[in-house]
């Protein structure tokens, strides 16, 4: 080693040492008794992360909530659409409904119409009934007779019934019994079995 000059040794000496060194702070820090990420953070600036990352590129946090919020927007869409489909299936049901009713509503109306002209017709025939009632009470039971004896038979009971009761209502004995007699003997029966049913 006589060929190497005194400065050369003093240099590798001094690299020696200082990779010595360094393997020495590695296995200190392999060991636990050094935190060399602590010391080493002083020195360098940490990169910005992909997390919380600026400008025009969002970061990952940013999209994985964007993705969210679409995929929440397309849930609700979904939704509406369904309540939307179930509306108007429910109004087609409702406007059959009302189809229905409006149908029931006319029929009534016509039931109602009828059963006023019904009324009608029979109060003019009740009308009818106790004019001839009073027409036949006052008149000769023999020519009384005589008329009712065209009539039809519904029409007889109804104007003898009548007369029943009119005198019933003015305390009076009832003429009727003795109208049936003077009739012909085949109608008088015929009379007094359907006063009977009646």
């Amino acid at each position: 080693m006589r060929g190497v000059s005194d400065r050369s040794k003093v240099l590798y000496l001094l690299l020696l040492i200082i990779f010595l060194s360094a393997i020495g702070v590695f296995w200190l820090d392999y060991i636990g008794l050094m935190d060399l990420s602590t010391y080493a953070r002083k020195f360098r600036s940490e990169p910005v992360s992909v997390m919380e990352a600026g400008g025009d590129e969002p970061s990952l946090i940013q999209r994985e909530e964007f993705l969210k919020e679409k995929d929440r927007l397309l849930e609700r869409v979904e939704e509406l659409d369904r309540r939307e489909a179930l509306l108007s299936e429910r109004e087609g049901e409702l406007n059959a409904e009302k189809g229905k009713l409006a149908e029931v509503k006319k029929g009534l109306e016509l039931e109602r119409r009828k059963l006023e002209e019904d009324k009608n017709k029979y109060s003019g025939y009740r009308k009818n009934v106790e004019v001839l009632a009073n027409k036949m009470a006052n008149m000769p039971p023999e020519e009384s007779v005589k008329i009712m004896e065209k009539w039809e038979d519904p029409l007889i009971i109804d104007v003898l019934r009548q007369m029943d009761a009119e005198a019933l209502a003015e305390g009076r004995v009832s003429i009727t019994a003795f109208l049936i007699t003077l009739f012909p003997k085949e109608k008088a029966s015929r009379i007094l079995y359907l006063m009977t049913q009646l």
